[in-house]
This record gives structure tokens, C-alpha cells and sequence, in this order.
């Protein structure tokens, strides 16, 4: 049974928690199933959301290098 773990900066999906993490969890565990030629339901997907201040990128927080653009 394949398990993903996805973390995601949360402000990413504020607009909608659920139903981008609905849709994500689903589009991966297809993609998986479809290469891997197993059933969806076989593919375990866990989606953790971790604040912008708090996930950094090259030694500079996400938060700062989102507000540059």
C-alpha cells in the first residue's frame, strides 16, 4: 500500500482547506494507482498544512519570499 505525505504551505489553500485538499488527495492517489496499476483506494494520502512562518526555503521563510511575489 503506497503511502504520500504532503505538506503544504497553509496560506496556499486558505481559500478553500477542504476542497483543495479533497481534489489533491484524490489526483495523487490516481496518478499513483494508474502507474503504480494498483486501485486508488490502495494509495494512502496524507496532506499536512504548515504556517508560512514556519517552512523555510534556502535559509528564508516562505512568508518573506511570498510577500516579494
Amino acid at each position: 500500500m503506497p503511502f504520500v505525505n504532503i505538506r503544504i504551505v497553509k496560506e496556499v489553500i486558505e481559500a478553500d482547506p477542504v476542497g483543495i485538499k479533497k481534489k489533491i488527495g484524490s489526483d495523487v492517489a490516481q496518478a499513483i494507482a494508474t502507474h503504480a496499476g494498483i486501485e486508488a483506494e490502495k494509495v494512502w494520502v496524507v496532506i499536512e498544512e504548515v504556517p508560512e512562518t514556519e517552512w523555510f526555503v534556502g535559509g528564508r521563510r516562505v512568508k518573506e519570499l511570498r510577500a516579494e511575489g
